[in-house]
């Protein structure tokens, strides 16, 4: 029998090490380039797609309670696109990479969960902060704050229409608050900030503002279809033609007619839902002309951007910055140190 070198017992060691790296969960948020994953995920969707070689594919949008990558399955097969249709928990193993400066994984293996496997879907998924129930309680307390008498019915009723659906909506199909109870919670930290912007500029009609708030993205609940979890498997019909901007529109112009609701409160309200994505490619054919409909704007474009820099923060060590984080203007994120 040979003799063993230092150098062997060196190598021996460094095969071990990288061997008991290979494959280690990783939670989608602590995702990093250059390492690799196994675990289980959601899969929230997915498409069969071909590359410019017109070589099959499948592209996947992986979600676990973290947050949401993007996935390729590169060596594509019937057999590995019936597990991806059939199952929306699978069992993946994967290198993380960097695509145009976002993270994505290449998937190597996957299969479905085994029915002794005791992972379940309730674990896996994204959802807002804080108890939907609890959310929906305070965002209605907010329409008790409604001091004009049409106005406050007006939104209480279109509110009571959706009640069910507020507690799992999201308030998109991917990118900002796209999880569990995500529209509640958009629309919980608008009203809170516009409520503290409501004492220093104290000229603003507030129940304009609390109006505005509520009802400038409720008909997201028209625009998509999602399941119980908050996960959207695509947009209605109606979503795809007229989009909750103009949904929203015929809503307070509907359900305003069935109480008497004045054409001038009416109006002001549609102005306010109409205006708040700003500019003509993003679905608002007129900018905002009240105050309270600039308000509302600038609002929905904090919210949205401070969820964008929380999510970009996930996972980065202090000192250091992001990746490259496409949604606010592909800009690498610092995290500052404590």
């Amino acid at each position: 029998m040979g003799q063993t070198s230092i150098g062997d017992l060196i190598n021996s060691k460094e095969r071990e090490q990288i061997k008991s790296m290979v494959y280690e969960h990783k939670n989608i948020a602590e995702l990093k380039a250059g390492e690799k994953t196994e675990g289980f995920y959601l899969i929230k969707s997915f498409e069969v797609r071909k590359t410019t070689a017109g070589k099959q594919y499948i592209d996947i949008n992986l979600v676990d309670k973290t947050g949401e990558v993007n996935a390729k399955i590169w060596e594509y097969s019937k057999e590995t696109e019936k597990i991806v249709i059939e199952n929306s928990i699978v069992k993946i193993r994967g290198e993380v990479l960097e695509w145009s400066g976002s993270k994505q994984v290449k998937i190597n293996k996957i299969r479905a969960k085994l029915s002794t496997e005791n992972i379940k879907i309730s674990e896996l998924i994204p959802s807002a902060p804080i108890e939907t129930s609890e959310m929906l309680d305070t965002v209605k307390s907010y329409v008790k704050k409604i001091k004009d008498v049409q106005i406050k019915l007006l939104v209480e009723n279109i509110m009571n229409k959706y009640n069910n659906k507020l507690l799992y909506y999201p308030a998109a199909k991917k990118n900002h608050h796209s999880y569990l109870g995500g529209l509640l919670y958009h629309t919980l930290r608008m009203i809170q900030s516009g409520e503290k912007l409501g004492q220093v500029y104290d000229y603003l009609n507030m129940d304009y503002v609390y109006a505005g708030v509520l009802l400038h993205d409720i008909c997201k609940i028209l625009e998509m279809d999602s399941d119980e979890y908050g996960v959207v498997s695509d947009y209605t019909m109606e979503g795809k033609l007229l989009g909750h901007i103009i949904q929203g529109i015929k809503e307070i112009e509907i359900e305003g007619e069935k109480i008497g609701l004045n054409r001038e409160k009416s109006i002001v309200l549609q102005h306010m839902v109409l205006s708040h994505h700003y500019e003509p490619e993003f679905g608002s054919p007129k900018k905002p002309m009240t105050p309270e409909a600039e308000l509302l704007h600038f609002l929905d474009i904090i919210d949205t951007r401070m969820f964008d820099f929380e999510h970009a923060l996930e996972g980065v060590e202090s000192g250091k910055f992001s990746d490259r984080i496409w949604l606010l203007d592909n800009r690498n994120i610092y995290k500052m140190q404590d």
